[in-house]
């Protein structure tokens, strides 16, 4: 009888974590285009006394979970990574949710080698400019919580309050004024992780597998293969996975394989043949154009958020490192044509770094589909990364869903060597219902939008093209504000915060206001309004910039 093999349930990571002051707490994985040929099972399966975790594929998917297993398992566990000589590193800039902070900290790195090797900076949130109408306006999603949260319902104060003049996020978080004045997370004595306003990162992803990759080879053990895998042999009687075999005649032997082969999935593909669930009716983007911009100067100053310009076919990052900002053009090859698309990225290069010269930079197409596995952990093979799937890098959940996966499987690989089937049906119930929540989240931010200068942005809106439960809470919402009680899972990726970050960033429901807002909890408008501009005042003089507070750390290291 066929086994299903797999791993179970993780702590939750909330993109707005509650915050605990002084608290120490990505991006395309790489693609492993391995060549793939299935070949007779040779190895019998056995029990070892020590277990074989085999990591198949590098980038940030392969050697994040690589280094948390091997931290977390010190004994009893040995972490092998086999990854490709021949495929090149992707290298684009990268944003990370605040659980990176955790990651980092759980396989000991340090904070400041992190930053300075891979030319990092502190992300504070998600600045979007032109969703709305197309116009000048713009609201952010901030990792920090809206103060007093849960107690006092800022989002029913601000509601409430028709002479408010202050956005959402202005009207609830002091971040917001820390994020639109370039100003750091923490000041320089701040300990490593610690922070005064919640923070993720920016990096340069293949630098950041480097960094991992030498920190999990000399300070954690992991094995390091270099080689393309050709083959596996499973055991005879329950298909299970024992070893795969290289290009060189190496064989690898194994009691559980992580596929982090990219898109191609080369286990849970090529050998599980486990298909995929496609949302591109919901998200319709499948094309980016990359480019890597310079500073027009060397103290030029770093945003605290990843930018997200909308335009007319889709939408524009921008993500500022120490050395240079990472730039890209998402949008839809069924409503713009790839060179339209990069006169628009063009445009926005000009319009914002005038000094450029355009004919200088190095423009990159990149492909992709938005899916996700029908199961992402079959037998004893789990995906990680992009063999598990992948959608637009809107609210970039990417690294986020590799850290939930890699938490998961160190949380429950003791059990999993012996319940193995019902630890796999935990990961896989968990791993759909992140990737369902994740696609109704970025289609939020479409869905609300007014814009109505092309057919991407009408077509949107569209009740065919928008997930039903979707469209039963927006309604819900124009009765009640979204609350903790929608969504009950503890583990749940984006909380109640985030749907009211982007809800009311987007519009203010005037005429509904009132049945909204009946009976608001705790402080009054007037207590928290003052208890803000308190803070905002204290933070924005005591914080340092970021590419001050980045400087310090490079010269003091």
């Amino acid at each position: 009888m066929r086994r299903n093999w797999g791993l179970g349930t993780t702590s939750a990571f909330a993109i707005s974590s509650k915050v605990e002051k002084c608290e120490k707490k990505l991006p395309l994985g790489q693609l492993f285009f391995a060549s793939f040929v299935k070949v007779k099972p040779q190895t019998r399966y056995k029990i070892l006394d020590t277990k074989q975790v085999i990591v198949v594929g590098g980038g940030t998917a392969g050697w994040i979970t690589a280094a948390r297993v091997a931290a977390h398992h010190r004994s009893g566990v040995q972490v092998t990574l086999i990854e490709s000589p021949n495929i090149p590193t992707i290298g684009v800039g990268e944003g990370t949710w605040p659980t990176m902070r955790q990651t980092l900290r759980k396989v000991g790195l340090s904070e400041e080698v992190f930053l300075r090797e891979t030319f990092g900076s502190f992300k504070q949130g998600t600045w979007f400019h032109g969703w709305s109408r197309g116009g000048d306006e713009e609201y952010l999603h901030p990792f920090s919580l809206p103060l007093e949260y849960p107690d006092t319902t800022a989002a029913e104060l601000w509601l409430a309050d028709s002479t408010n003049d202050h956005s959402f996020s202005a009207a609830v978080t002091p971040q917001d004024a820390v994020v639109k004045s370039n100003k750091a997370p923490k000041q320089a004595s701040t300990p490593e992780y610690a922070f005064n306003v919640n923070y993720g990162y920016h990096f340069d992803a293949g630098k950041f597998a480097e960094v991992l990759k030498r920190h999990s080879v000399d300070s954690l053990g992991v094995k390091h293969v270099l080689g393309d895998v050709t083959g596996v042999q499973v055991n005879e009687s329950s298909r299970v996975i024992t070893s795969v075999s290289l290009e060189s005649g190496v064989v690898v032997e194994g009691d559980l394989f992580v596929d982090c082969t990219g898109q191609r999935g080369l286990l849970i593909d090529g050998h599980c043949r486990v298909g995929h669930l496609e949302v591109s009716s919901t998200l319709f983007n499948d094309r980016a154009i990359a480019v890597q911009v310079p500073y027009g100067r060397d103290n030029a100053s770093i945003a605290s958020a990843t930018l997200a310009t909308a335009t007319s076919v889709g939408w524009i990052w921008d993500i500022g490192l120490q050395n240079r900002r990472g730039i890209g053009h998402v949008f839809s090859s069924s409503f713009s044509s790839e060179d339209d698309a990069q006169l628009a990225l063009e445009r926005y290069l000009v319009a914002t770094s005038p000094e450029l010269d355009l004919k200088s930079l190095a423009f990159r197409v990149l492909k992709f589909e938005s899916k996700y596995r029908e199961v992402f952990w079959q037998d004893n093979v789990v995906a990680v990364g992009l063999s598990a799937g992948f959608v637009e890098p809107l609210e970039a959940s990417a690294i986020a869903m590799i850290e939930q996966s890699a938490e998961f499987i160190v949380e429950h690989l003791s059990a999993a060597w012996e319940a193995m089937p019902p630890v796999s049906r935990k990961f896989n119930s968990k791993m759909t219902h992140h990737w369902e929540r994740i696609v109704a989240f970025l289609k939020l931010h479409y869905v609300l939008s007014s814009r109505s200068d092309s057919d991407y942005w009408i077509s949107h809106r569209l009740p065919e093209h928008c997930p039903q439960d979707l469209l039963d809470s927006l309604e819900i919402w124009k009765h009640q504000i979204p609350a903790i009680q929608d969504f009950p899972r503890v583990d749940e990726l984006f909380p109640a915060a985030s749907y009211q970050y982007v809800l009311y960033g987007m519009c203010r429901p005037a005429n509904s206001a009132p049945s909204l807002c009946q009976q608001p909890k705790g402080k009054s408008s007037l207590e928290l309004e003052s208890q803000l501009r308190r803070k905002r005042e204290e933070l924005v003089q005591r914080l340092p910039t970021n590419r001050d507070l980045l400087t310090h750390i490079a010269a003091n290291a």
